[in-house]
């Protein structure tokens, strides 16, 4: 069975920082792209991150609202990071990262910045991040 498992939520002051972790069980996520999205109370999916697959160069991207804060990476064959810093209380919410296994993305910015992942099969389940004071 193919899983994604996120760790790393918490609560966090305004202007801190928070690393999550996406690891894969039974899969290698090396061979897909992989992106994360986050949902606050009341507010719909949005994607946050994503990148490409290992053939993909690591091509990565964000929307505005995380540019520049946000870094999405790479470790090993099984784990994808999301490092987050200088949050805002406006970051708070379930982040969950997602992994493009059919493919069906043609680039990464399609996947998680001009989507909200409606066609990505593996999810994760989550993980809470709160920033407040």
């Amino acid at each position: 069975q193919l899983q994604l498992v996120e760790s790393g939520g918490g609560l966090v002051q305004p202007g801190g920082s928070l690393r999550l972790s996406c690891d894969a069980i039974g899969f290698n996520l090396d061979y897909y792209a992989i992106a994360w999205f986050r949902q606050a109370p009341g507010k719909e999916r949005e994607g946050v991150s994503c990148i490409s697959n290992s053939d993909g160069s690591g091509t990565s991207n964000y929307p505005d609202s995380v540019k520049g804060r946000f870094t999405i990476s790479r470790y090993a064959k099984n784990t994808v990071y999301l490092q987050m810093n200088s949050l805002k209380p406006e970051d708070t919410g379930v982040y969950y990262c997602a992994a493009d296994v059919a493919r069906v993305y043609t680039t990464v910015r399609a996947m998680c910045v001009a989507s909200k992942g409606e066609y990505l099969e593996i999810w994760g389940q989550g993980a809470l991040v709160t920033v407040s004071s």
